[in-house]
C-alpha cells in the first residue's frame, strides 16, 4: 500500500508522460458521449486505425468512470499493436502503456500504475531523444495529432504542429500526411487563421497523400472538396466518382461525397448518399447535420415562392414539412455535442427564426453566449447571429448593438468580426442621420475608434455621447481608460 507522499510522487511521474491523459482535451471542452459514439463507429468501419481509436476510447471511458472498460480497450489496442506492428511495437506502445498507468492510477491500483512506468522506462531507453518515461518520436507526435484533431476545433493548431514534427523524421508516412492535410483543410475553413489566407496548402498536401497511396479514397473526396472551392469542377467530380468506386461503404467517404454533391446543387443525390452512410453509422452527428443542410437548401428555394405563405397551398405544407425535417436533423446533430457542434446549434436557431419560434431561438443564442474555451471566430459567429436575430426578428437594436460589440471585442481578424463592425457602423450612421444627439450611436462610434487605437477620436465621440446620456458608467469608464492611456 502506497503512502500519500508516494502517491503524490507517482502523480508527478504520470504528468511527465505523453498520452491522452496529459494532452489538452478534458471533460470541460469535449462532448464525451458524442466522441465515444464516433470512436465506436470508427472502430467498426476502420481496420487500419483501431489501436489508435481504442486508446482514445479508453481515455473517454476513464473520464466517464468506466475504468474496467478502459482497461479492456487498452488490452485490445496492445493486442492489435503486437499482431500488426511486430517490428515497430516498442515505438507504438508508448502511448498505450502511458494510458494503462493513468487508468490504474484512477482505479487506485497504484502498484500496477507503477509497473507500467517501469515498462515505459525499459521501452524508452533505446531512443536517443527519450526522457525517462517517454520519447518524442514520430509515432508519439502523430498519435497526439490525431487525438487532438478528433477532439475539438480549438486544438487544431496544436494538432498541425504535431503532424509537422512527425513528418520531419518520417516524411513518407501516409497516416501523418493524411492528418496534416486534414488539419490544414479544417484550419483553412476558419476565417482569420493564417491558413485561410493560403487556402491551397491542403491541396498540395492531399496530392502528396495520393502520390504515396493512389487509392486513398478519403484523401480523394477531401481533395475534391478543396478543388470545388476553386471551381476546378471536372477534376473534383472525377475524384469523387473514383472514391465512391474504391470505397462505396466507407462512411467518411460517403459523407464528404454527399457534401460535394450538395455544394454542386444536386441535393437529391446528396441525400441518397447520406442515407446510405446513415445505414452504416446511424448515430453520426455529422451525417444528421449534413442531411439538415440538404433540407435547408430545399427550404430556402421554396421560401422564394410566394405560394409557400398561403395556408392551404401545397407549397405551404411542403414548407412546414421541410422546417420539421431541418429542425429534427439539426437537433440530432448537436444534442450530444452541446460544447463542440456550435454550427449545428446556430443552424437550428436560424430555422426557429424562420418559423417565428423566437423564444426557442433566443434560448439557444443565450446558451451559446455562455460557452467558454471556444475558437475566437466561433465566438464572433455566435455574437453576429445573436445580434442579427435581435436586430431583425426581435427589433431590439440596443441588444443587437451589445452582441455586435461583444463580437468586435474578440481581438481576432475574421469575416465574422468584419460583419459585426459593418452592422454597427450601419446602425450608428442611420441613427445619427435621424438624430445627431443619439448617445447610443455616438457611443458605438467611440468604442469602434477605441478598438482601432484612434484614442482622440474615441474620446471625442464618447464625450459627445455623455453630453446626451450623463452618468453613463460604460462611457465614463471607457473615457477614463482612454485619458489615462494618452
Amino acid at each position: 500500500m502506497m503512502s500519500d507522499t508516494q502517491k503524490d510522487l507517482l502523480k508527478v511521474k504520470l504528468d511527465q508522460l505523453q498520452c491522452h491523459f496529459t494532452w489538452a482535451p478534458q471533460k470541460e471542452t469535449v462532448d464525451l458521449d458524442d466522441l465515444k459514439q464516433r470512436l465506436e463507429d470508427s472502430i467498426q468501419t476502420s481496420v487500419k486505425r483501431q489501436a489508435r481509436l481504442y486508446n482514445q476510447l479508453a481515455f473517454i471511458n476513464c473520464l466517464q468512470g468506466n475504468c474496467e472498460e478502459a482497461i479492456q480497450n487498452l488490452n485490445e489496442a496492445e493486442k492489435i499493436l503486437r499482431e500488426n506492428h511486430k517490428d515497430e511495437f516498442e515505438k507504438r506502445i508508448i502511448i498505450t502503456y502511458g494510458n494503462y498507468a493513468w487508468v490504474y492510477y484512477h482505479m487506485d491500483r497504484l502498484e500496477e500504475a507503477q509497473s507500467y512506468l517501469g515498462k515505459l522506462e525499459t521501452v524508452c531507453k533505446p531512443f536517443p531523444e527519450a526522457s525517462r518515461f517517454t520519447a518524442m518520436i514520430p509515432e508519439v507526435y502523430g498519435e497526439k495529432g490525431w487525438s487532438l484533431l478528433k477532439s475539438a476545433g480549438q486544438y487544431y493548431e496544436e494538432a498541425k504542429e504535431c503532424f509537422k514534427e512527425a513528418l520531419k523524421k518520417d516524411p513518407d508516412n501516409i497516416e501523418w500526411n493524411v492528418g496534416y492535410a486534414t488539419v490544414l483543410s479544417r484550419l483553412e475553413a476558419f476565417s482569420g487563421t493564417p491558413e485561410s489566407r493560403e487556402p491551397t496548402q491542403s491541396v498540395k498536401q492531399f496530392r502528396r497523400v495520393l502520390e504515396l497511396d493512389p487509392d486513398h479514397a478519403e484523401a480523394m473526396v477531401l481533395l475534391a472538396l478543396k478543388l470545388q472551392e476553386f471551381s476546378q469542377e471536372e477534376e473534383a467530380f472525377t475524384l469523387v466518382e473514383r472514391a465512391l468506386q474504391k470505397s462505396p461503404d466507407l462512411p467518411h467517404v460517403l459523407r464528404y461525397a454527399a457534401k460535394f454533391y450538395r455544394n454542386n446543387g444536386d441535393v437529391e443525390k446528396a441525400l441518397k448518399v447520406l442515407k446510405t452512410a446513415m445505414e452504416i453509422t446511424p448515430n453520426s452527428t455529422f451525417l444528421h447535420h449534413q442531411i439538415g443542410l440538404c433540407y435547408r437548401k430545399k427550404l430556402m428555394s421554396l421560401l422564394k415562392n410566394p405560394l409557400s405563405r398561403r395556408l392551404h397551398n401545397p407549397a405551404f405544407q411542403q414548407k412546414t414539412e421541410l422546417i420539421k425535417l431541418c429542425k429534427c436533423h439539426f437537433k440530432k446533430a448537436f444534442e450530444h455535442r452541446p460544447l463542440t457542434f456550435i454550427k449545428a446549434q446556430l443552424d437550428f436557431a436560424g430555422i426557429c427564426s424562420i418559423n417565428e419560434e423566437f423564444p426557442e431561438a433566443e434560448k439557444i443564442y443565450n446558451n451559446l453566449l455562455k460557452l467558454k474555451d471556444i475558437r475566437p471566430e466561433v465566438r464572433q459567429a455566435i455574437c453576429l447571429q445573436a445580434g442579427l436575430f435581435q436586430l431583425h426578428q426581435k427589433r431590439t437594436e440596443s441588444k443587437a448593438i451589445a452582441h455586435f460589440l461583444e463580437g468586435m471585442k474578440v481581438d481576432y481578424n475574421s469575416v465574422e468580426r468584419k460583419k459585426c463592425r459593418e452592422n454597427l457602423e450601419r446602425i450608428a450612421t442611420r441613427r445619427l442621420h435621424r438624430n445627431t444627439r443619439d448617445s447610443e450611436a455616438l457611443g458605438v462610434l467611440g468604442f469602434l475608434h477605441q478598438l482601432d487605437g484612434k484614442k482622440r477620436k474615441a474620446i471625442e465621440y464618447l464625450e459627445k455621447a455623455l453630453e446626451f446620456d450623463q452618468g453613463n458608467e460604460e462611457y465614463l469608464s471607457a473615457l477614463c481608460e482612454l485619458r489615462l492611456s494618452i
